[in-house]
């Protein structure tokens, strides 16, 4: 039995079908006049906050870098200017929601959590790297440059493409492992007061990115692992935790050729990262228990 839908021949048919694709229905009517109406809303709704920014006796002003590869017109990289009105407290990633929402919706940036906790927003503000939602406008003199951050690829605007330092984070095996668990099948592997104190600040990471970017090295080296991932290869191999054996595979994998003797001690990864972390001292403590582990006595 033929699934298959007739042709009709009638012509009346014919005009009658052609009648009812053609013509919109009354509901088909109501949701496009209440789609037009709500943009002249929002339109008028954005030429009200420029007028008033524009009005304003405390703006600040944001250059802020624009590119678009899938927009002709836009896949020349610029700057875009934008006047936000200034609020006490008022932090780069609140003046740059506000040029979204107020000037042009298609400006493209990440954020999240907005409380430096996600590392999503991290941004190169002033030329020198920032997340976003810690910056406070007051600290920063104008115009306020925001670009995204430097040597990592750019998708669009602030936004790079985070690919390659995920692989390098996930290359020392950023998860707790052992082989030296406790006796008895309900007894805690604990870990002494001191060990806490000493892995501490390295848990503190957020992946922001922000010291990989500012590292002059990992500009240079692609395959390099980079102040971030050594890091976190730190935070576990220092856990009295996981045992000496887990301990040398750790050291093999972070004093390969592009591992921690890459590092040339500028230090630069440790000022620019938001949550304080003592980054170039955890990699030179890492260099030297590389070293002691190479050493032989006979």
């Amino acid at each position: 039995m033929s699934t298959q839908v007739p042709k009709q021949t009638d012509e009346s048919s014919e005009n009658a079908t052609d009648a009812e694709t053609t013509v919109p229905s009354k509901g088909d009517a109501r949701r496009e006049e209440k789609r037009r109406r709500a943009a002249e809303r929002r339109e008028e709704r954005q030429a009200e906050e420029a007028e008033r920014a524009a009005a304003a006796e405390d703006t600040v002003e944001l250059k802020v870098f624009r590119y678009d590869p899938e927009v002709e017109g836009k896949q020349e990289p610029r700057f875009d200017t934008f006047h936000v009105p200034f609020e006490k407290g008022m932090t780069v990633l609140d003046a740059l929601m506000y040029s979204r929402d107020t000037y042009d919706s298609s400006l493209t940036f990440r954020h999240s959590c907005r409380q430096a906790i996600c590392g999503s927003d991290a941004m190169f503000v002033n030329g020198t790297q920032h997340l976003a939602c810690k910056t406070q406008i007051s600290e920063l003199s104008e115009p306020i440059r925001v670009e995204p951050l430097p040597h990592a690829e750019v998708t669009k605007d602030l936004v790079v493409d985070m690919e390659h330092f995920y692989d390098q984070m996930h290359a020392v095996e950023p998860y707790f492992q052992t082989n030296e668990l406790p006796d008895g099948e309900l007894d805690e592997q604990r870990q002494t007061r001191e060990n806490r104190e000493k892995v501490k600040m390295s848990t503190r990471c957020i992946w922001c990115a922000a010291c990989m970017s500012s590292c002059n090295i990992a500009a240079g080296d692609n395959e390099y692992l980079g102040p971030a991932a050594i890091n976190k290869a730190y935070r576990f191999a220092m856990d009295e935790r996981e045992g000496e054996e887990i301990k040398q595979k750790r050291l093999e994998i972070i004093e390969q050729e592009h591992g921690v003797w890459r590092c040339q001690t500028q230090f630069s990864c440790t000022v620019v990262c938001p949550k304080d972390i003592p980054l170039t001292e955890h990699i030179q403590e890492l260099k030297r228990e590389a070293v002691k582990s190479n050493l032989k006595f006979w």
